[in-house]
């Protein structure tokens, strides 16, 4: 049983940075399908960024809002995943959940929350203009 812990969000003014660390413990899989969400009220969860990865990266993939600003990455060794967040934007406030999944969650649509099976308990980022 997998288990995301979140942290690094906060409040910030538009045009700042952020980076967000997921830690991962009891997921062993080789091949890792990871990333991150995002989620306001009344809103569907979004996927922001997404990485699938074996001995080295496979893939990325970004939402199209995010690319160009947000930059994901992971420390194997500490068994932690990151999101880089740039240029940070007011419609950018959201809940940002840890996701991860089998790696079949990353080959169809990997921005789509439904096939990720561990979720972390989310941490809140808010820009402010």
């Amino acid at each position: 049983q997998a288990q995301l812990v979140e942290s690094g969000g906060g409040s910030v003014q538009a045009g700042g940075s952020l980076r967000l660390s997921c830690a991962a413990s009891g997921y062993t899989s080789s091949t890792r399908c990871m990333g991150w969400f995002r989620q306001v009220p009344g809103k569907e969860r979004e996927g922001v960024a997404i990485i699938l990865s074996g001995s080295g990266v496979v893939s990325i993939s970004y939402g199209d809002s995010v690319k160009g600003r947000f930059t994901i990455s992971q420390d194997n060794a500490k068994n932690t995943l990151y999101l880089q967040m740039n240029s940070l934007k007011p419609e950018d406030t959201a809940m940002y959940y840890c996701a991860a999944g089998p790696p079949r969650s990353c080959y169809s649509n990997p921005l789509r929350a439904t096939d990720y099976d561990y979720w972390g308990q989310g941490t809140q980022v808010t820009v402010s203009s």
